[in-house]
């Protein structure tokens, strides 16, 4: 096995545990065809992606990571910078809005979710009370 191959099954792993998964081929099989509008994968492919024996297309990859709510290239190749480091606006925010953002980024996709429709529900209705 690759050392590429396995730190992606490792960063695959981690992804899968942090949105409420346990990382095992039958869910991830399940998962990802539920979403993937391509061609099903087979529930072997799963096991290798998890396995470290193999690394999936750049298709399949974006569903991996819209899944599991990283970067496709964070889960590819590992940490990357936030976009919001690349462009400096990280560090225009406060600390208080700096570990806002680090406890959403924490939580798993389904609450992530959760706390999107809330801000948007609180901002249509500021937008509404602002008229």
């Amino acid at each position: 096995m690759s050392d590429e191959r396995f730190e992606f099954s490792r960063r695959l792993q981690q992804a899968m545990s942090a949105a409420g998964y346990e990382p095992r081929p039958a869910i991830l099989f399940r998962l990802f065809n539920a979403r993937y509008t391509g061609r099903s994968v087979s529930f072997q492919s799963a096991s290798r992606w998890l396995g470290g024996r193999s690394l999936p297309e750049q298709d399949k990859l974006q569903v991996l990571a819209e899944l599991f709510g990283v970067t496709p290239q964070a889960l590819r190749f590992g940490d990357a910078p936030r976009v919001a480091e690349t462009h400096g606006e990280w560090n225009a925010l406060g600390a208080h809005e700096r570990s806002v953002i680090n406890s959403f980024l924490a939580l798993p996709v389904r609450q992530r979710e959760l706390v999107g429709e809330l801000v948007k529900a609180l901002a249509q209705t500021e937008r509404k009370s602002a008229r």
